[in-house]
This record gives C-alpha cells, sequence and structure tokens, in this order.
C-alpha cells in the first residue's frame, strides 16, 4: 500500500469515527421519529430552528438561566428528562448549563460548523438538538452541558415530593 492510500484510509477512519453519533443514551429508550410537518405543528418556529435544524439562540435570553427551583429539565421537543436542577450551575456563558445529565438521556455527534471539531448533543428520545458539551466545567465531571434554553421545557418538583 503507498503511504498516500495509507495517510488516506488512516484519516477517514479517524473523520468517521468522530461524525459517526455516539449514543450515550440506552438502547432500549422507544424512540419519537416525526415528519417535518408534525415537528413544524408542535413546535415554535424558534424551538424547530434550535431542535431539528440545530440552530443556537442568542446567549444570555433564557429565561431558564435564573431558574433556581427544584425539578426538571425536559425536552422542549417530546418532555423526556435530560437534566435535574441538582446538576445545573452558572457557566457565565449567558446559557444553561449542567455538569452532568441523567443516564441515557442524550446521545452525542462531533460537530464541524466552527471548523473545529466540537461535541453536541441530542435528546436520546427525538433526537432534538439541545447543545454542545465541554470539558471545562466544574467537579465531579469536568463537564459543562451547554444548552439552548428554548430546546428545554423545566418541570417544577411538586411540593411535598421526595427526592
Amino acid at each position: 500500500m503507498k503511504r498516500r492510500n495509507f495517510l488516506g484510509a488512516t484519516c477517514a477512519c479517524i473523520i468517521g469515527t468522530m461524525v459517526a453519533p455516539k449514543a450515550i443514551a440506552s438502547e432500549t429508550i422507544k424512540k419519537l421519529v416525526l415528519s417535518e410537518e408534525e415537528w413544524k405543528k408542535r413546535l415554535t418556529k424558534e424551538q424547530f430552528r434550535i431542535l431539528r435544524d440545530e440552530g443556537t439562540e442568542p446567549s444570555g435570553s433564557s429565561k431558564l438561566n435564573h431558574e433556581k427551583r427544584k425539578g426538571i429539565y425536559a425536552c422542549a421537543g417530546c418532555n423526556f428528562p435530560l437534566f435535574t436542577s441538582e446538576t445545573k450551575y452558572e457557566s457565565g456563558t449567558g446559557w444553561p448549563s449542567f455538569f452532568d445529565h441523567i443516564k441515557g438521556a442524550i446521545a452525542t455527534k462531533i460537530d464541524f460548523k466552527m471548523f473545529i471539531p466540537r461535541t453536541e448533543y441530542h435528546c436520546a428520545t427525538c433526537g432534538g438538538h439541545q447543545g454542545h458539551v465541554f470539558n471545562d466545567g466544574p467537579k465531579p465531571t469536568g463537564k459543562r452541558y451547554c444548552n439552548n434554553g428554548v430546546a428545554l421545557k423545566f418541570i417544577p418538583k411538586k411540593k411535598g415530593a421526595s427526592s
């Protein structure tokens, strides 16, 4: 094999593993599959842009940045629980941020939209784009799940409910 062919094949393998979706989510989760028209009926225009077209909302625009109550942060597209309030923290980025997710709630893939690879994450149930994960978060995970607020729905903990 010529060096050029070897290098090409090696690069293709590396890029292929980076681009292919990596499931963190459980394989037993029932997937929600809707047509583009069904999603457009179900979501606002901004939710559709973020969740289905992988857009990003402006920094500081989410009311969830200031949410301090106990509860669950679920996918705005399908109500699947993604994060708990116990893992939310103020990252200073202007987007709701979490240091961990509910086990099996997300799937990841590599995104090259900014010309450098970033890890993008999606709801494991409906595939809705949530945001990106970075390695600059607090302990114990060192992760920062930087989420679009419009992609989330906050469900407050009911008074008197146990943890």
